[in-house]
Formats: structure tokens, C-alpha cells, sequence
């Protein structure tokens, strides 16, 4: 059994979100979304124990040889923890471990329809997000029916240190001038979180600041 690090709760009351209702046409939009990492974390199951529950797992081990077989791991693991799963980049794999629905990265949600927003038309009941990193992807996936973007890098990030972060005011232009709701992605943690209140983002997604063991500050 690995290791359970402290439960990251505290990164959400940090930034004061909240998990946004459903309605007519829209669906239930957790406040937290961890997205693996292959480079720095290979095994995201730890972390995947300890996120708060009615958070989202985005599973991208792009290129893991062991990619099918992961995603059965972890879709057992989210339903037992009562968390949702969206499998990046492939649809079929999706269906296959009955995930929650699909996310598109910003290369798969400019590609062919079918292979990225067609997915809206044959699984309505999914949720379906897009990565963007800039404005035109952002109306991009607006236009094409994503539930919601993760905007990125909001800050200054290890994982892509020659990438200029928009930065907050940028963000919070941008999300709240986007008719999909947003969530700020990149150098978010519990140093970096308190910035977003009232940027209009609707939640964070996060990498490192989910899956190391730091404990949070109290």
C-alpha cells in the first residue's frame, strides 16, 4: 500500500472554491482537478487517494506502455473513492473503463472534429473539457461544446519553464469573458492559490501541488 499524503483539502478552502451545481444543459463541475503526469509522477495512484472527494482525475500518460491497463486501475480507484475520471486524448479508452468523459488537449481540440468534439455528439452524458492556451483556443473550445477549459500556465511552472504564464490579470480577463467556465491551470499551489479569488476561474487543476507529499500549512 503506498504512502497516503495529507488530504489536499486545504488547497481548496485556500482559494475558496467550491464545487459548481448542475442545471438544465449543464453539468456538476468539480473544484479540483488533478492531472497525472507521466515525467514526474509515473504511478498517480497515490495522489489519486488522497484528493478531497468530488474531484476529477484527468488521466494523460500519454505514451505509458502500460496506458489501458492504468486506466482500468484508476477507474476503479476514482469509483471507489467517488471521484471522476476523463481520459485524455482518446475516446475509445474512455468508453472502454466507463470513464466520466473525455479531455482534449489543445492539439486534439484544433484537430479533426472527429477525433476531438465529435465525441460531444456520441456521448452527450459525458463531460468534456479542453486545454487552451490562448484566446482563440479558448473560444475554439467554447464554440465546439466543451463543459470547460483549463486555461494555461496561469504562473510561472517547472514543467514548462520557457512558457511566458499569462499571469492573473490576463486570466482573470479571459475568464471572465468566457461564456464556458474556466479553470486556471500551471504553478497553481498553496503559495500561488490565494491569487485566484475572484478571477473568475471556477476551480483549479493542478499537477505537483496534488501529487508531492509537502504536507499543506495549516
Amino acid at each position: 500500500m503506498p504512502e497516503i499524503p495529507p488530504n489536499r483539502s486545504p488547497l481548496l478552502r485556500c482559494g475558496a472554491f467550491h464545487a459548481v451545481p448542475g442545471g438544465i444543459g449543464k453539468k456538476r463541475l468539480p473544484p479540483l482537478i488533478y492531472l497525472t503526469d507521466a515525467k514526474r509522477f509515473p504511478n498517480p495512484e497515490p495522489a489519486i487517494l488522497q484528493l478531497p472527494r468530488d474531484s476529477l482525475v484527468i488521466l494523460r500518460h500519454y505514451d505509458a506502455p502500460n496506458r489501458q491497463a492504468l486506466a482500468h486501475r484508476v477507474a476503479s480507484l476514482c469509483r471507489l473513492r467517488g471521484l471522476r475520471l476523463l481520459v485524455a486524448g482518446d475516446g475509445p479508452l474512455a468508453a472502454e473503463v466507463r470513464a466520466d468523459g473525455l479531455h482534449l488537449p489543445e492539439w486534439l481540440a484544433r484537430g479533426r472534429v472527429s477525433d476531438g468534439y465529435g465525441w460531444r455528439r456520441r456521448r452527450p452524458d459525458w463531460l468534456l473539457t479542453a486545454a487552451a492556451h490562448s484566446e482563440a483556443a479558448l473560444y475554439h473550445a467554447t464554440a465546439n461544446g466543451a463543459d470547460a477549459v483549463l486555461v494555461a500556465p496561469l504562473f510561472a511552472t517547472t514543467s514548462h519553464p520557457k512558457v511566458r504564464p499569462l499571469g492573473i490579470a490576463r486570466f482573470a480577463t479571459l475568464a471572465h469573458g468566457a461564456h464556458v467556465p474556466v479553470y486556471g491551470l500551471g504553478g497553481v499551489d498553496f503559495g500561488t492559490v490565494r491569487r485566484l479569488r475572484g478571477s473568475g476561474a471556477v476551480g483549479i487543476a493542478a499537477v505537483s501541488a496534488l501529487a508531492n507529499k509537502r504536507t499543506p500549512p495549516s
